[in-house]
């Protein structure tokens, strides 16, 4: 089983609002990542990065949430250049931010769109969105294809991929297990440090749950598994991430 990251674009925010006790007047650079599954019979996206066009379109695509005055967003090249999503067969979102969910449009219209139950009522609630800073505009076209998880979900049926419910950085984020080697972390700690000291970022759904889901995290990793951060600019490069045998 193959998987790879991809560059999903990067934003530039002020470092001490995604880790806490880091100074607000220091910017700090943090990459997007985007993730294929590869299995042989099944070509699996995890999130999808941010829109096509969304550095150069920035104020219209993105419209008014002030939190977002606060990103200087890049994109050297967009998700369908680096990937064939033609042979996608399956997406996950790990949550609904911009930076994961802004990518779906990109995808054919077919494709099977996997997320939580928690998470898709939030992005559909107007106080649960204004608390979030979800920007419905990303994700409201795929209504048909979404397939609502609830909990804890082996994907394939052969244990091979499970999602796994890691609620805290929003209401129904989910991380991703690739058999006992490797786990997508998504956004329950953007740094890999913060795994153990807990330094969350300053945004948050519910920080006693991100912290729980940390936990969660830290027993595999402790245990074996890779784990891999949100957006660690020291840890996280674009390329092959493992390469691991099929779990039957």
């Amino acid at each position: 089983m193959n998987v790879e990251m991809l560059d999903g674009g990067a934003f530039t925010a002020a470092a001490g609002i995604w880790r806490r006790g880091d100074s607000l007047d220091e910017k700090a650079r943090f990459p997007v990542p985007v993730y294929v599954i590869d299995t042989g019979a099944e070509r699996l996206l995890v999130d999808t990065g941010l829109a096509p066009g969304a550095v150069e379109d920035a104020p219209a695509h993105y419209g008014a949430p002030d939190a977002l005055a606060l990103f200087e967003l890049e994109q050297e090249q967009p998700l369908g250049e680096q990937a064939d999503l033609a042979s996608i067969t399956k997406v996950v979102l790990t949550h609904l931010h911009f930076d994961h969910a802004g990518g779906l449009a990109q995808l054919p219209s077919e494709v099977p769109v996997y997320i939580q139950r928690r998470e898709w009522e939030a992005g559909q609630d107007p106080a649960a969105i204004e608390k979030n800073f979800y920007l419905p505009f990303d994700y409201e076209g795929i209504a048909a294809q979404v397939e609502l998880v609830d909990g804890d979900h082996d994907l394939l049926g052969d244990g091979s991929i499970t999602l796994l419910f890691t609620p805290g950085h929003t209401p129904g984020h989910q991380s991703v297990a690739v058999g006992d080697a490797l786990v997508i972390g998504g956004d329950v700690f953007h740094y890999a440090s913060v795994l153990d000291d807990e330094r969350f970022p300053m945004i948050g759904d519910d920080f006693e749950a991100q912290a729980a889901s940390a936990v969660r995290l830290r027993a595999l990793r402790d245990a074996g598994a890779t784990v891999t951060p949100g957006h660690d600019p020291e840890a996280l490069r674009p390329g092959p991430v493992s390469t691991l045998p099929h779990v039957q």
